[in-house]
């Protein structure tokens, strides 16, 4: 099903496309093949993922040849790995492949535990660790237990949102409460499963925000927050056991850190739809904890700091609460909802860094999130993604104005990095690709709509300002030269 997005007299229609896997993803003759998405704890050894793989909860609509698998250690993300289902031996093949896309990783892991070389690893059957070094921080942190408020905006999709609450009520940071912000709904689902099965745990709360658009819905979460972190995922992402207290570490090792961002890996890769969306979106960030600002920890990065979504996403980030509501929350008229289509996670975390705090960024908050399953998602993605990143740009230029002549005097790499971004080669070239070593080209129709996206986004963005009036004024802090 084509769609198309209204704005003003103008309507766009993102063209169809098709798309057909090469590689070991792929069949015989070339038709995609699901990819079952498992997670390993080396731990418990790989043997532990063939027992995952061959029991029936594992059942796709197809049947699949590979799984992906996000390899951890004492419960850390190392990276992902794609392990062959059909190997004759996995005992030998699946270590051998794990060792060959993570080892480095491994090692440095064990090393810094004084782990490395006590009697050799034995990947397939495990290595339990009594108490591992590596988790004294996250002990600390939960010992501290800063509270913390999780927002979740939603908008009739109840099943995944009651999806999402269980995986949050299972969190083990024992100090925490959830806002649930059902924007401009058209029916009372989402408010009766909320109140009837989630409110009485004492931990949820339902809250209807009336102005369409993810902005707008976010700021009313954090009018509602009582914590001194806000967390933020979206209602069809499931949360690790331990995403809280891996995103509320960098608050207490570092006061100069403002946000956080983590980990967001695909929670299925049923169709070709959902494999493009994740390759293209680029949304792991990598699996090395690091944290950026505009001082010492200023990234080589020639796009720096206007390339914030290179350090994560509206659906897995958090912000010290008293600094977004000093800095105005975010701006209603970007965000899914709203005529700019996207943007608000990227002006929000913008102005966090120009404003001279850290970003920090931790592969140990992990959530898993349900991509689209249908090529339609595709071609919304392609579209919606340029008019966001179009009218990001254009609110970071009219809200930061000392940030214009920055802007244009990197404007050639920016659009080398765009270039690479929307290449027919992108997909291919992505973590996710390298993984699945297949190659899926992402169609030139796809790059032209986004680019297009892209050009109409500055536009967009000032008719949604029209629309959608920031209210609660900007901080009038002290600013950071980009």
């Amino acid at each position: 099903m084509t769609t198309t997005a209204d704005f003003g007299r103008r309507v766009v229609t993102p063209p169809r496309v098709g798309v057909q896997a090469v590689g070991p993803a792929a069949g015989a003759a070339g038709a995609f093949r699901p990819v079952l998405v498992l997670e390993a704890e080396l731990e418990r050894g790989l043997q532990e993922v063939l027992d995952a793989a061959r029991c029936p909860g594992a059942k796709t609509a197809g049947t699949p040849r590979a799984a992906l698998v996000l390899v951890r250690i004492h419960s850390h993300p190392l990276g992902l790995v794609a392990l062959d289902l059909e190997a004759e031996d996995p005992s030998t093949e699946w270590p051998i492949a794990v060792r060959s896309r993570v080892g480095d990783a491994l090692d440095a892991h064990l090393s810094a535990d004084g782990l490395l070389g006590l009697g050799g690893y034995d990947l397939w059957e495990g290595k339990p660790a009594r108490r591992p070094t590596c988790l004294a921080e996250r002990r600390a942190t939960i010992a501290a237990a800063r509270p913390v408020t999780v927002i979740i905006a939603t908008r009739e999709r109840p099943a995944r949102l009651a999806r999402c609450l269980d995986s949050l009520l299972a969190l083990e940071y024992p100090d925490f409460d959830v806002v649930v912000v059902d924007n401009d709904p058209e029916t009372d689902e989402s408010k009766r499963l909320v109140e009837t099965r989630y409110v009485p745990t004492g931990r949820v709360r339902y809250v209807r925000e009336t102005e369409r658009g993810l902005g707008a819905a976010h700021n009313r979460g954090l009018k509602e927050a009582r914590g001194e972190v806000v967390a933020f995922t979206d209602d069809d992402v499931l949360v690790d056991a331990h995403w809280l207290s891996e995103l509320v570490l960098p608050f207490v090792a570092d006061p100069n850190v403002g946000a956080a961002t983590g980990l967001i890996v695909p929670a299925e890769l049923q169709t070709p739809a959902q494999v493009m969306l994740e390759a293209h979106g680029e949304f792991s960030k990598g699996f090395a904890p690091r944290s950026v600002d505009l001082a010492a920890n200023r990234p080589a990065d020639p796009l720096f700091p206007f390339t914030p979504g290179r350090f994560g996403s509206g659906a897995n980030m958090a912000f010290e609460t008293a600094w977004l509501r000093d800095a105005g929350g975010f701006d209603p008229a970007l965000g899914t909802g709203t005529t700019a289509r996207g943007g608000d996670d990227l002006e929000a975390l913008f102005r966090l860094v120009v404003s001279g705090r850290a970003l920090a960024y931790r592969p140990g908050a992990v959530v898993w999130h349900h991509h689209h399953r249908d090529m339609s998602a595709v071609e919304r993605q392609a579209h919606g993604y340029g008019v966001g990143l179009g009218a990001y740009l254009a609110s970071a230029l009219l809200e930061e104005p000392r940030a214009a002549l920055s802007m244009i005097t990197r404007l050639p790499a920016a659009v080398q990095h765009l270039r690479a971004r929307t290449g027919a080669g992108s997909v291919a070239s992505s973590e996710l690709g390298a993984a699945l070593g297949w190659t899926p080209s992402w169609p030139r129709a796809l790059v032209r709509a986004e680019w297009r996206g892209i050009a109409f986004g500055p536009f967009a963005y000032l008719k949604s300002r029209r629309e959608h009036p920031r209210r609660i004024p900007l901080a009038t802090a002290a600013r950071t030269r980009p």
